[in-house]
């Protein structure tokens, strides 16, 4: 049974773990292995637990995934989703985005944004009522897709 709760800044390796893991075959995908899920540091990660929301979602004690939000304005920027590779397909991506909306109810709006090629994330994401609003060329090998969802 996978239960999803707010993190801790005592989380922060093992939520970096797994992003890791998670991130690996986009990085794959895009041919480039230093983006920046890949790249963060634990500080980091530490930093962003204490100052956003990030939610885990964790199956007999073990982290299988993580969602971070952060309020602008009325609008909540929704980053760094990740599934453990061998959880991926199981409806955990779809719980921590839904508990990330329900943790953030004062928002007007939702925005993430994914590669272009990255077809799993976009059909999930679209499934869950995300629009695409603007495509953004970052470099020769990567279009970033932005998406936004409106409750």
């Amino acid at each position: 049974m996978v239960e999803i709760t707010k993190a801790v800044p005592g989380d922060a390796g093992e939520i970096l773990t797994l992003q890791r893991a998670a991130y690996v075959a986009e990085a794959q995908l895009y041919g480039d292995p230093f983006i920046a899920p890949l790249a963060e540091s634990l500080d980091q990660v530490r930093t962003v637990i204490e100052t956003a929301i990030v939610l885990k979602a964790t199956d007999g004690g073990r982290v299988v995934g993580a969602v971070r939000g952060q309020l602008s304005g009325t609008t909540c920027l929704v980053g760094r989703l990740v599934v453990a590779p061998d959880r991926q397909g199981q409806g955990i991506g779809t719980a921590l985005l839904a508990a990330i909306h329900e943790a953030v109810p004062e928002a007007a709006a939702f925005d993430l944004f994914t590669g272009h090629l990255s077809e799993g994330n976009l059909r999930l994401y679209r499934r869950l009522g995300y629009r695409e609003t603007q495509r953004e060329r970052v470099q020769d090998h990567l279009m970033l897709v932005h998406l936004r969802r409106e409750p």
